[in-house]
């Protein structure tokens, strides 16, 4: 998730302007924006993966098609879970690949340590995760947040990118600071949200309302009831202090030394990780391309998993 959700302190006039524009997300889910893991099946038991400061991270290491499998890793966005990326996990599988999912620290299932809650810290914890799953030739996908990871990982731990990564799809997401690139509002930002009201809000009967921002045209509507269940049980703090990361975070030195084939994704409509954002990674990163999505937001996993997932398929094949 991007810094703007942030605007949630202006409730009153954001609901009114949601509202009037169909903020209820009253598209018919036609089977094809699925949420969870599939009919029938329940999520599995996590594995865990314990970090040098403590930190406990929950970890998916799904099968593929054979010990040869290609082996994608999702890292997902700021305030959220794996469960964003579960739209493209299972077509992925169903295309034979081997993916691993897991919760960034303090996010869903995993516990935050002892180190800083910062976009470098995910750098280390990303490494773990490699490391633990024993994976090479892999395909880095992130999404907002966990972009930002992989952007992070070339930054400071960039000989285990080199190691592990044969490509990168960087999905909405941004290399340089989110928001006003100020001090003074960068704290007071990190402040509303990691505040109780934050929380209250998300989890009010019209919680939806305050994530609407986060999506393109006509969105299904329990793609926002999972946006906001995630991000309203994220513990404030954690909110907090990871916006404060990334609204002075510098990516492009270490963005400009990834050598693997990389694919820069972004929604035409993406409020949060704007499209300048997109701009400007591409033109860091040598050859890397751009997919514009017509009409979508931030929450690309969720709003079309098809061309997400097309995208990582390709980088699995080239």
């Amino acid at each position: 998730m991007g810094a703007a959700i942030a605007a949630v302190g202006v409730a009153g006039v954001a609901y009114r302007r949601l509202a009037a524009r169909g903020a209820e997300g009253n598209q018919v889910d036609d089977g094809r924006h699925a949420l969870g893991w599939g009919e029938g099946v329940e999520r599995p038991e996590p594995a865990v993966v314990r970090t040098p400061d403590g930190a406990q991270l929950a970890v998916w290491d799904l099968e593929g098609d054979g010990p040869d499998a290609p082996v994608v890793v999702l890292p997902h966005c700021w305030g959220c879970s794996h469960e964003i990326w579960l739209p493209v996990a299972r077509r992925l599988r169903e295309q034979g690949a081997r993916v691993v999912l897991y919760d960034q620290r303090g996010h869903g299932a995993s516990t935050r340590g002892t180190s800083p809650m910062t976009v470098e810290t995910l750098a280390h914890d990303l490494t773990a995760v490699l490391d633990a799953t024993d994976v090479r030739d892999v395909v880095l996908a992130g999404h907002s947040m966990g972009g930002m990871t992989i952007m992070s990982l070339a930054t400071h731990r960039p000989d285990v990118l080199k190691d592990r990564a044969k490509a990168t799809v960087l999905v909405a997401t941004a290399a340089t600071s989110l928001g006003s690139g100020s001090a003074q509002g960068a704290r007071v930002a990190n402040a509303l949200v990691a505040s109780r009201f934050v929380t209250l809000a998300l989890q009010s009967k019209k919680g939806h309302v305050f994530v609407r921002g986060a999506f393109g045209e006509n969105p299904v509507r329990a793609h926002m009831d999972l946006t906001r269940d995630l991000f309203g049980s994220c513990h404030g703090a954690v909110r907090g202090d990871f916006l404060l990361s990334m609204s002075t975070m510098d990516l492009l030195k270490g963005a400009a030394t990834i050598a693997v084939p990389t694919t820069v994704m972004v929604g035409t409509r993406d409020t949060l990780t704007l499209p300048t954002k997109a701009d400007q990674i591409v033109a860091t990163v040598p050859g890397a391309r751009l997919i514009a999505l017509q009409n979508r937001g931030h929450m690309l996993p969720l709003e079309d998993p098809d061309a997400v997932t097309d995208e990582i398929v390709r980088a699995v094949k080239g």
